[in-house]
C-alpha cells in the first residue's frame, strides 16, 4: 500500500567558510550541506527508506510547496550502513535517496549530511551600490523622485557551482550561513546569511552578506530638464563612492533607469555595461582612504 501523508517536511542548510585570497575581492570557500527533516505526522517511521525531492513541486488545491518528501518501507532493498545521499535527475526535479535506513521519530528533527564537504571552491566578493528603484510602473516626470542622499553598499559573496570549481552538484533551496576565519585566534566568525533558490549545476550562487561598514555611496541629481510638448526628459546624476578601508576596493555602481523605457546615455565619466533593458553598471575602483565619482547624463523620450 502506498499513501501520502502530511506533517513531514525538510529544508537544506549550508555552511560556508570563506578564506581570503591574494586580494580583498577574491578567495575560497568550503561548503558543507545538511538536510533537516521535521516529522510532525503523528507516527514514527522505523528503519525507513528516505527519498527527498528537490524542486518546485506543484500541489493543488493546497498552496504550492517548495519540496516534497517521499518515504517508503525498506524491505528487499540492500543499502550500505554508511551510505549517504545519492542524487539523480527525476522528471523535472532532483531526487536524493539516502543509501541507508533511518528512523524518524514522531515530533522530531533529524539532520543528515547531504554531500561531502566541498573544499577550496574559488569565490569572489562583490560590493554593489544600487539606486532606489520604484516598484510600480509608469512614467516619472517628477524631478524630485527618488530622493538623493547616502546609500548603503551591499556586500555579496559569489561562487560557481561547477566541477571545475570543485562542486558541480544540484543545490536544493535553503539557508546558507557564511563564516570567516579570524587569523588572530584561529576562530570562525559569522559574517552573514542568505536564502538561495534551487541552483542547478554550472550556475552561479550569490549570497548577500549585509552592508559594508567602511564603504559609503552618495547619489545626487545635479541637473534636470524636461519638455512635455517635445516629450523628453534629461537628467544628470552624480554618484560618489567613499572608501574608508585601508585597502583598495571595487564597487559596482548599479543604476536603474526608471523614468521611462526609452532612454539614451548622452555622456558618462567612464565606460559602463548595459545589464538589461533598463539597468547600467559602472565598475568603480576606489583606492584606500579615497573616493571616486561617477557622473552620467541620460535622455528619456516618448
Amino acid at each position: 500500500v502506498t499513501y501520502q501523508t502530511g506533517g513531514i517536511t525538510w529544508w537544506s542548510d549550508y555552511n560556508l567558510i570563506f578564506s581570503a585570497g591574494k586580494d580583498a575581492n577574491s578567495g575560497f570557500v568550503d561548503l558543507s550541506a545538511w538536510v533537516s527533516i521535521i516529522n510532525q505526522s503523528g507516527a514514527t517511521y522505523q528503519d525507513a527508506k528516505l527519498k527527498l525531492i528537490a524542486g518546485d513541486v506543484h500541489r493543488a488545491p493546497a498552496p504550492q510547496r517548495a519540496r516534497e518528501i517521499v518515504m517508503m518501507a525498506a524491505r528487499a532493498d540492500k543499502m550500505g550502513e554508511d551510505a549517504g545521499f545519492a542524487e539523480k535527475a527525476f522528471d523535472e526535479f532532483h531526487l536524493y535517496t539516502l543509501g541507508r535506513k533511518t528512523t524518524l521519530p514522531n515530533n522530531s528533527t533529524k539532520q543528515i549530511e547531504l554531500f561531502d564537504q566541498a573544499r577550496q571552491v574559488p569565490a569572489k566578493r562583490l560590493l554593489v551600490l544600487s539606486n532606489a528603484a520604484p516598484d510600480f510602473g509608469g512614467r516619472y516626470e517628477d524631478r524630485n523622485f527618488p530622493a538623493g542622499g547616502e546609500r548603503k553598499v551591499d556586500a555579496y559573496l559569489e561562487f560557481r557551482n561547477d566541477k571545475a570549481s570543485g562542486l558541480g552538484v544540484p543545490l536544493p533551496a535553503g539557508r546558507i550561513r557564511v563564516s570567516r576565519l579570524d587569523a588572530a585566534d584561529n576562530s570562525l566568525e559569522f559574517i552573514g546569511e542568505d536564502v538561495i533558490d534551487h541552483t542547478p549545476r554550472d550556475e552561479k550562487v550569490r549570497v548577500q552578506l549585509g552592508s559594508a561598514f567602511d564603504v559609503v555611496g552618495e547619489r545626487k541629481q545635479v541637473d534636470f530638464a524636461s519638455d512635455s510638448r517635445a516629450r523628453w526628459i534629461e537628467e544628470e546624476i552624480q554618484v560618489e563612492v567613499r572608501n574608508h578601508k585601508d585597502e583598495d576596493v571595487e564597487v559596482q555602481v548599479r543604476e536603474f533607469l526608471f523614468r521611462w523605457t526609452n532612454w539614451r546615455i548622452l555622456s558618462s565619466s567612464q565606460p559602463y555595461e548595459k545589464e538589461d533593458a533598463r539597468t547600467i553598471l559602472f565598475p568603480v575602483k576606489v583606492p584606500k582612504n579615497s573616493n571616486r565619482t561617477v557622473k552620467y547624463r541620460v535622455r528619456y523620450s516618448w
